[in-house]
């Protein structure tokens, strides 16, 4: 069981890095490549929205988010590119991709976090 687990994450990962390089390509369309940004950032990066150490919950946001995104990327990619990133992917590494995902999830995390402060001081002043 455990080892029918590490496969299907291990594809999975590949299908990420295969999505990711069909968003790179010029014939995908800006809405795919906008999805895929958010997708391949989010699952590659060391930051979850709801941590794992958190029971149940921890693990159902990766069950949901992850997979759910990849399969609206992939139907919004053309198959003859998504074709053609596959075949990259199984040559490739996504190491240098996972560390580009967590600059772009800490990025948006403090954007967010800037954002509630600015809005806490800003109701704040009015009262």
């Amino acid at each position: 069981m455990l080892e029918q687990l590490k496969t299907r994450a291990r594809a999975l990962k590949k299908e990420v890095l295969a999505v990711y390089l069909a968003a790179r390509d010029p014939r995908t369309p800006w809405y795919a490549k906008g999805l895929v940004l958010l997708v391949v950032a989010y699952s590659l990066s060391p930051i979850d929205l709801i941590p794992d150490f958190i029971p149940i919950l921890g693990y159902l946001d990766d069950l949901i988010i992850v997979p759910g995104g990849i399969w609206l990327a992939i139907h919004l990619i053309p198959p003859d590119v998504l074709s053609e990133a596959r075949d990259a992917a199984a040559a490739g590494s996504a190491e240098r991709i996972g560390r580009i995902g967590a600059l772009i999830i800490v990025f948006l995390w403090i954007m967010a976090l800037a954002l509630v402060v600015y809005l806490v001081f800003h109701f704040t002043k009015r009262i």
